[in-house]
């Protein structure tokens, strides 16, 4: 899969989510790289556990992570494309370099030291 394959991210409304007892790794605002398909991008939301239906998991998850862990709303670098990822997927960018998406400023207020800081505009 490569990140053209990426699908567009179409949340259905939860009333109550299940809850979980994992500890998410990655919060609103930090950078990631995907460990697979290698591409950077940002946080910015987290689901305690997975969120989408069973449908969309079947098409899409091919690897089946673990629905019982955290699951990350991510923007992704030098692309239009939002997705939806398991924590298992994900690790920490280290380079410290800005991310270029269409929505960055439609979560956050700005970059500082390596990370966005959640808000409404950035500077």
């Amino acid at each position: 899969m490569s990140i053209r394959e990426l699908q567009p991210l179409h949340e259905p409304e939860i009333e109550h989510p299940p809850k979980s007892d994992a500890v998410a790794r990655f919060s609103p605002g930090q950078l990631i790289c995907h460990k697979r398909f290698g591409y950077r991008g940002v946080v910015v939301d987290v689901d305690a556990t997975f969120q989408l239906t069973d449908e969309w998991y079947d098409q899409i998850a091919r690897s089946r992570p673990p629905k019982d862990q955290p699951w990350y709303h991510v923007l992704v670098d030098e692309s239009e494309t939002t997705t939806y990822v398991a924590e298992r997927h994900l690790e920490g960018e280290t380079s410290g370099e800005p991310i270029q998406h269409p929505m960055l400023a439609h979560y956050f207020a700005r970059f500082r030291d390596g990370r966005y800081e959640v808000g409404a505009q950035i500077n």
